[in-house]
């Protein structure tokens, strides 16, 4: 696999937690017996699955306890998950816990030293970047002081000026981004946009919506341990943002409105449809270069994606998307009204917004298609439906790769100077 390149595949991680009260006390384990409490398991992450390929900087946001810290620690190797697997290529440098890795009885320098060899440097290296490492945590007065000495904050620069100068192929970033105060987490922020120029691959866990739109190329959303959305930026946070403000509840909406679609599937709000429903995707429907509507086409043909759309009240500067993914969420197609120019004005009664495709150079395969309707300026998503809609594509392929548009070879042989060169063959593959 490419270097700085990350596919999991088939995600799972169990935990264990008690139900019921345990008995504090040895009197109230004899009288009540020490089986008064129950072991229950719970998937902390279930069914994920996802590329990234290097040099991509990726988001990842969710509530509290939706998985995000326990992804990054499965890609960072720490523990072993239940199902599936995580494949790496590459060194990785991670920001996981700042600060626990250090020991309190050595000073900050010697600290340095083990944090910079674990992290797979060789001291030769840590040697030669001391001076940085110090400079970069401020703590040129300090550094030869015991760490048992230093406050909360100086133990987190220190843990992260080590981390970001291990030169890693792949970073990741669980909420780092938050030591010390104004001026160093701009410092932080700088010494990050230059890993990522450096063509880093990253991994960012922040709850903060402008530094993922500052940084991220892509966003993963989880939640309750679901992988619910993986996109650009500004639609993903739209689709988050809209979860954390509607207060969805903490189990999936059991709802007798759930809406049948194509081959069976079901729109279920909470599950794979998303949003405050001030305005709704009414119906969504594939027509081939025909006019037929269908939901499987030969490569190379022409596709038209219509969305049915009914704002319950006027709404106006909305923006609608169609993506088509892989069946791991990869997407292959990411585009949306702001990109192609469609200006949807004020919707104040039923409409169709249709997105032609002129042709569709794809290999043969299975694909889903997520489609949403966004408030102005990304603010949050009217409704979204999550890799709901299955895309058929008959074709082969060419080789390696996603896209399988016509191509044509040719050969000219070269003669001595003063010749002609002269075409010996010309085939289209």
């Amino acid at each position: 696999m490419m270097r700085g390149s990350i596919i999991v595949q088939g995600l799972g991680k169990e935990f264990r937690r008690r139900v019921g009260d345990r008995p504090t006390t040895l009197k109230e384990a004899v009288l009540r017996g020490w089986g008064s409490s129950r072991v229950e398991r719970f998937w902390g992450l279930r069914d994920i699955n996802f590329t990234v390929h290097r040099g991509r900087c990726v988001g990842v946001v969710g509530k509290n306890g939706a998985g995000k810290s326990t992804l990054l620690r499965l890609i960072g190797g720490v523990g072993k998950p239940d199902e599936g697997q995580v494949t790496v290529g590459g060194r990785v440098g991670a920001l996981l816990d700042l600060g626990t890795g250090l020991t309190d009885d050595l000073t900050g320098r010697e600290n340095i030293f083990v944090a910079g060899v674990i992290a797979g440097m060789l001291r030769s290296e840590v040697e030669a970047r001391f001076d940085s490492i110090v400079t970069f945590a401020e703590l040129e007065s300090f550094i030869d002081n015991p760490i048992r000495t230093y406050s909360t904050g100086m133990r987190m620069r220190l843990a992260f000026a080590v981390a970001v100068h291990v030169d890693p192929e792949i970073l990741l970033v669980d909420e780092a981004l938050a030591v010390g105060d104004l001026a160093f987490q701009r410092k932080c922020l700088a010494r990050i946009a230059e890993i990522k120029a450096s063509g880093c691959t990253i991994f960012l866990v922040s709850h903060e919506a402008s530094q993922i739109r500052a940084l991220c190329d892509e966003v993963l959303y989880l939640r309750q341990g679901r992988l619910i959305a993986h996109g650009p930026p500004d639609e993903t946070l739209a689709l988050y943002e809209t979860s954390a403000l509607s207060g969805y509840p903490s189990e999936p909406v059991e709802d007798t409105a759930d809406r049948p679609i194509a081959e069976g599937r079901s729109l279920r709000m909470g599950v794979n449809r998303f949003g405050s429903y001030e305005a709704e995707i009414t119906s969504v429907t594939f027509f081939d270069g025909h006019g037929r509507t269908t939901s499987t086409l030969f490569a190379g043909n022409p596709l038209i994606v219509e969305l049915g759309i009914e704002p319950k009240r006027p709404v106006r500067g909305a923006l609608a998307s169609v993506a088509i993914l892989l069946s791991d969420g990869t997407p292959v197609l990411d585009t949306n009204t702001q990109i192609g120019g469609l200006d949807l004005g004020e919707l104040s009664d039923a409409a169709t917004i249709r997105l032609v495709i002129d042709r569709v150079d794809l290999i043969g395969g299975e694909y889903l298609v997520t489609v949403g309707l966004y408030a102005a300026e990304w603010e949050y998503s009217y409704d979204y439906h999550a890799e709901a809609y299955p895309l058929r594509v008959i074709g082969s392929s060419s080789g390696k790769g996603l896209l399988n548009p016509p191509v044509k070879w040719a050969m000219e042989s070269v003669r001595s100077a003063g010749d002609q060169p002269r075409q010996v063959s010309d085939r289209l593959g």
